[in-house]
């Protein structure tokens, strides 16, 4: 009986109101300081910065109120300048709040060095393969007289003998010279 007087009573219903008013206040002051905080609906561009040197990325970058990062890439484009941006995320065109950070993939200044196989008295069948899954290009064929046909006798670049397991830019051409069959 005392518990439903005091449940009905003037100071009870007054405490309540005062607890639901606050509850209320308090949850339109978060929402509305969050909207101002987090910067609600205020987005911006993100400009296409492929081709960039990295040089100048910097700059361009402070210009827009953006932030940036750079992942290594180990894929060399060459129909790109060494040190340029190929990619980057968020992608061009893509919308992002201000002082977002932007990650760009960066052409390396040239390929990577391999080690040149050895190829020496293998056929050039088994050359050409070993040659194209190391990460090189077959270049021109020459032929000298011996016994073995299409066996390798040397290996050339740029018109130079070259000895196996020196190293090497990715994509250049290696010359053979085989054994024509003859005597």
């Amino acid at each position: 009986m005392v518990f439903l007087r005091f449940l009905f009573s003037t100071s009870f219903v007054k405490q309540l109101f005062f607890i639901g008013l606050s509850s209320v206040l308090l949850f339109i002051f978060i929402s509305l300081s969050l909207n101002i905080y987090t910067k609600h609906n205020n987005y911006q561009d993100v400009p296409n910065f492929e081709g960039i040197q990295l040089s100048e990325l910097p700059f361009l970058i402070e210009d827009v109120n953006l932030r940036f990062q750079i992942i290594d890439s180990s894929r060399f484009d060459p129909k790109r300048e060494p040190l340029s941006v190929i990619s980057h995320l968020p992608s061009p065109g893509s919308e992002v709040k201000e002082n977002r950070k932007i990650y760009f993939t960066i052409n390396p200044s040239g390929f990577k060095k391999t080690t040149v196989p050895n190829l020496i008295q293998i056929t050039k069948r088994n050359a050409e393969s070993i040659i194209k899954s190391s990460g090189f290009e077959i270049g021109d064929y020459t032929y000298r007289d011996n016994i073995g046909k299409d066996m390798v006798l040397e290996i050339r670049f740029k018109g130079n003998k070259i000895e196996p397991g020196i190293l090497l830019p990715r994509t250049s051409k290696i010359d053979l010279v085989l054994g024509n069959g003859k005597r």
